[in-house]
């Protein structure tokens, strides 16, 4: 029985039954790679021209995929936030607005708006939609290393080096 519904949120998440699954994986090398481990233990060659993601100018500190899997996010040490279509690989946007290194990402439950952290005591939500800066959470009185969304969508959570667990509302 668990496993039967298990194997229905999977297939729900995943997207076409026929789809193979995605992984993607992030470097220090500044890359980003795009893999269908079921199709092939080489990266994605087949809807981009290379499998690599290219564009940060410093190493690839996090990579997330969105809920829906129609996106990818990365997090750089070059203080930006990038944007990726999740089936293809191709670079939609970057999200710039931090002012030192983005430690992590997270999304919100709906796929809508992106969280992100950073080294330089902030957290930002980016509206996926608009492609632009929704909310600037200052308050934090050092590094934020660590920031969730609530499984309801209402709520943010964020930690880090001023040893801080801050919860935020919408």
């Amino acid at each position: 029985m668990l496993g039967k519904i298990a194997l229905e949120r999977y297939i729900k998440a995943k997207g076409k039954v026929d789809s193979p699954e995605r992984l993607v994986s992030g470097s220090d090398d500044f890359t980003i790679i795009l893999w269908e481990p079921s199709v092939s233990l080489q990266p994605k060659q087949k809807m981009v021209t290379t499998a690599r993601l290219t564009g940060h100018q410093q190493l690839v500190n996090h990579v997330y995929f969105s809920p829906n899997g129609q996106w990818i996010a990365s997090a750089s040490f070059d203080k930006s936030v990038k944007l990726w279509d999740g089936v293809t690989g191709k670079f939609i946007t970057a999200f710039r607005g931090h002012a030192n290194c983005v430690y992590q990402i997270s999304w919100s439950p709906d796929s809508r708006m992106l969280l992100s952290c950073s080294k330089d005591s902030t957290l930002k939500v980016w509206d996926i939609g608009t492609k632009k800066l929704k909310h600037d959470l200052p308050g934090h009185k050092d590094e934020v290393w660590a920031v969730d969304w609530s499984p309801d969508g209402e709520k943010v959570a964020s930690g880090g080096l001023d040893k801080a667990l801050k919860l935020w509302k919408g």
